[in-house]
């Protein structure tokens, strides 16, 4: 068999498990459209050095990287919450980027994408949202059908307070601004929309195939909201025209884009859809730069 025909195969059974579940905890919104993706089955693309690694070349993206980056571990009331931090390699003090992680919790994959924005000279901090459950592998890795059962639990006024803790955290280091930018992907994407709606002093927000809060919760954003959405992403895509009518009413920050043929997940597994994830990526990264350097800063 050629080395294409294997490959072929291999894009097939990425596509046919790549479909999506959803279902609705805690009376929150509903982001939970990972759950039949095998991480297993991510093919690498070529490494480009100005883009995140996908899934399959994290660990190799982070093992070369030449920012210091560290476990750290930082309170919210009584919880402990554990973060990836990476350190970008400027003069100057930097604004401040959270990175919510998908469905599968701090997975390598999330923490190559924080140093992707220490690259871009952001201090990058990953909240582990899964500290308080107690799972295996706690600190990088948990098994992702554990991960995905846990995420579920998990309250959205405590994912709101965990981040507030984060932000906090991280503009309190005597390198930081006291600015900070989101960024999410997936139920981190929902996250990060529905933290413009919560948090006041939030400066920018990117959200990445996440779906958009109740468009009667959106009058109490402040910050600009940049969307991207894959094209044949039809559930998430579905909740962006409400939130764009409503946002535009409010004289609100709303920009968003679906790219054409992209899934779910495309920045993640950028070899699926028959290259149309890697296009969506190679659109997607430089506007997420380009909003944080309009909005939050270089």
């Amino acid at each position: 068999m050629s080395s294409r025909t294997v490959r072929q195969l291999v894009l097939l059974g990425f596509m046919l498990v790549a479909g999506c579940t959803t279902t609705r905890m805690n009376g929150a919104a509903d982001h939970s459209d990972h759950d039949l993706i095998a991480l297993s089955t991510t093919v690498s693309v070529p490494g480009n050095a100005s883009l995140p690694a996908d899934a399959a070349g994290a660990r190799a993206r982070l093992a070369s990287s030449p920012r210091h980056g560290e476990w750290v571990t930082y309170q919210s009331g009584s919880d402990s919450i554990r973060a990836w931090l990476v350190y970008p390699q400027r003069k100057d003090n930097a604004p401040v980027v959270v990175i919510i992680h998908e469905i599968y919790g701090l997975t390598p994959w999330i923490r190559a994408v924080a140093d992707q924005l220490a690259q871009e000279g952001y201090i990058a901090i990953a909240p582990d949202l899964l500290t308080m459950k107690g799972l295996p592998n706690a600190t990088d890795s948990v098994p992702s059908d554990l991960a995905t059962a846990a995420i579920r639990t998990l309250t959205s006024a405590d994912v709101q307070r965990y981040l507030d803790a984060t932000a906090s955290y991280a503009m309190a280091l005597p390198s930081a601004q006291k600015k900070y930018g989101i960024v999410g992907f997936c139920w981190g994407g929902g996250a990060s929309f529905e933290h413009a709606v919560h948090s006041p002093s939030l400066a920018a927000s990117v959200v990445y195939y996440g779906v958009s809060p109740a468009t009667a919760s959106l009058g109490s954003i402040k910050a600009p909201v940049l969307g991207l959405y894959g094209g044949s992403d039809a559930r998430v895509g579905a909740t962006v025209p409400p939130a764009d009518t409503a946002m535009k009413a409010l004289g609100k920050i709303f920009t968003h884009y679906s790219y054409e043929g992209a899934g779910h997940g495309f920045l993640r597994q950028q070899s699926g859809q028959s290259g149309a994830n890697l296009t969506a990526t190679q659109k997607a990264w430089p506007a997420t730069i380009t909003w944080f350097r309009r909005y939050l800063g270089a």
